[in-house]
């Protein structure tokens, strides 16, 4: 059928559909974009250390990897919309069991269990991102819906889990994943392109390119999110207030939506290599600033510039990997490392920060950002080359 209710579905090409798509890989890992809301929440509403909160988030994750890993092996013989109508219902069940969990150990195998299958939701949504006509303008997009309802998480959840509990995060995803179930209704169809039309790069170069494209994505989503979880801690410990460090923290989010905006307008117009260097210094330098933010104005410049950055880089890199990739597999695959960097920045934070070792987490975070810079330029120039 072309209409659902009355309303054509979106055009294959169009942005419309590029939403909807980014709404059903949104879905699937909403939970690591309110990720400092979650960590502060599970420590302020049901007393959890430092250490517990951060091995829920990164379980959570690493849950994920395992998800996009599965789905890796076996999407090819999968129908993409029938299993992410199963995979949505899935996460709301879990979700609601993760509502009834007030333990340490049993939230984190509740977590880990939801992260499997919010990991293969993400996956087959980006083997369907790897066959629209410009990956790294869906990817884009992607990031504008995530940058958006991300903001908008943590500016309000960290103020209502004193008011009414954990239950509120939650709640929060099975709100996503239901409008994301209704949304799927209209989105078009997408066959496998035929292998003949993936041109972007030489065959004989995808192997090499592709595993460092995999490194740098794993290495990047490590330091961004290795920071990103414990940004309320960090603030609160330089002497800002939660309304200030929540308010910032979700006005950043919406300003850094312009990384993805000038993803979506650059696209591969000016090369790769050249806008994924100028997004790694920027995120250094944001990153580094962190270090001052008991200075406010340093504060909220320093996350604005880093969400920027994270943005615009990551939508590149995950560009990259799926058309070094064959059949969407390089765009799963690219999945599967964002997930492992990803869970492992809080699991790497959690084991250096201890209660208040920031400058440490900082330092460490730094140096992973300049490792994934260093991998990611060998496949951006062959891309460069070859176009």
């Amino acid at each position: 059928m072309n209409t659902y209710l009355g309303i054509p579905r979106a055009a294959p090409d169009g942005m419309a559909a590029r939403i909807l798509l980014s709404f059903l890989a949104t879905a699937g890992l909403y939970y690591v974009n309110i990720m400092p809301a979650l960590v502060d929440g599970l420590k302020q509403g049901l007393h959890f250390s430092n250490r517990e909160a951060g091995m829920v988030g990164s379980l959570n994750m690493y849950g994920g990897a395992c998800g996009a890993l599965l789905l890796a092996l076996v999407v090819r013989r999968l129908n993409w919309r029938r299993w992410s109508g199963r995979l949505l219902l899935a996460l709301v069940l879990l979700d609601l069991l993760s509502m009834a969990a007030h333990t340490p150990l049993t939230l984190m195998g509740v977590r880990f269990v939801h992260g499997v299958v919010g990991g293969a939701l993400v996956g087959l949504s980006f083997s369907v991102f790897a066959r629209t006509p410009a990956p790294d303008r869906t990817f884009g997009v992607l990031l504008l819906v995530q940058a958006g309802a991300g903001g908008l998480g943590v500016m309000v959840l960290p103020l209502l889990v004193p008011l009414v509990g954990t239950a509120v995060l939650f709640a929060a995803l099975i709100l996503f994943s239901a409008i994301t179930l209704l949304l799927l209704r209209w989105l078009p169809d997408y066959p496998v392109r035929a292998e003949a039309a993936d041109t972007t790069a030489p065959a004989t170069v995808r192997s090499r390119p592709l595993l460092l494209s995999l490194f740098a994505v794993a290495l990047f989503q490590a330091a961004n999110m290795g920071l990103y979880a414990y940004l309320i801690g960090l603030g609160r410990s330089a002497g800002l207030s939660l309304d200030l460090v929540s308010g910032t923290l979700g006005v950043a989010n919406w300003i850094a939506m312009l990384g993805a905006v000038m993803v979506v307008i650059l696209s591969t117009r000016f090369g790769i290599s050249g806008p994924i260097g100028g997004g790694m210094l920027l995120a250094v330098v944001g990153s580094w600033a962190l270090l001052y933010s008991h200075v406010v104005w340093i504060w909220v410049l320093a996350n604005v510039a880093a969400g920027v950055a994270w943005n615009f880089v990551i939508a590149y890199l995950l560009g990259m990997c799926a058309r070094f990739g064959q059949r969407g597999s390089g765009a799963v695959w690219g999945g599967f490392a964002s997930k492992v960097g990803l869970a492992s920045g809080p699991m790497l934070g959690a084991l250096v920060l201890g209660e208040s070792q920031y400058g440490l987490l900082i330092w460490l975070m730094l140096a992973l950002l300049v490792l994934a810079g260093a991998a990611a330029m060998f496949p951006a120039k062959n891309l460069d080359q070859a176009a």
